[in-house]
């Protein structure tokens, strides 16, 4: 997901992943609880959502497996650094994608953790997992533009 550079968008972490190994059905912005050294340690660039993905219990988002380290300079009051973290979205929008994810075949999975302004916001998508022919055909297309921009990069 490409965006112009904000300032007041700046990406923490991607799944990178992600996109390789599903589908992408939809997308949601959502807030997220944190602690202070959380926040801390985040703005120092430092967590990871390569392995986390998201449940809904009731009425509420949980972040499940997200690794935030420790903040360096923190003291007896520093966060656990696997916790599970409560997500912030309407209830109407949790009821939608909750009825979503008891489809067959369909999770959450974090897109990207990133500050808006001076907030953590997280990029949640409703997905299916690919086919290992889908990744195939993914790998085929991302093959044939480079072989096209290299290609224009020769004429020029």
């Amino acid at each position: 997901m490409s965006r112009p550079e904000d300032p007041e968008h700046r990406v923490i972490t991607t799944n990178k992943k992600a996109r390789y190994r599903f589908e992408i059905l939809g997308e949601l912005e959502v807030g997220v609880a944190l602690v202070g050294t959380e926040v801390k340690s985040l703005r120092g660039g430092q967590g990871s959502i390569q392995e986390a993905y998201i449940k809904i219990v009731g009425d509420e988002m949980w972040l499940v497996g997200a690794h935030i380290p420790e903040y360096a300079f923190g003291n007896r009051l520093n966060h656990v650094p696997t916790r599970d973290r409560k997500l912030l979205a309407h209830k109407r929008e949790i009821q939608k994608w909750s009825k979503r994810v008891r489809e067959k075949g369909l999770t959450l999975v974090p897109l990207e953790l990133y500050f808006k302004g001076s907030r953590v916001k997280l990029q949640v998508a409703l997905v299916r997992g690919k086919r290992i022919h889908d990744k195939r055909q993914a790998e085929r297309e991302k093959s044939d533009r480079r072989e096209m921009e290299r290609d224009r990069g020769r004429r020029r």
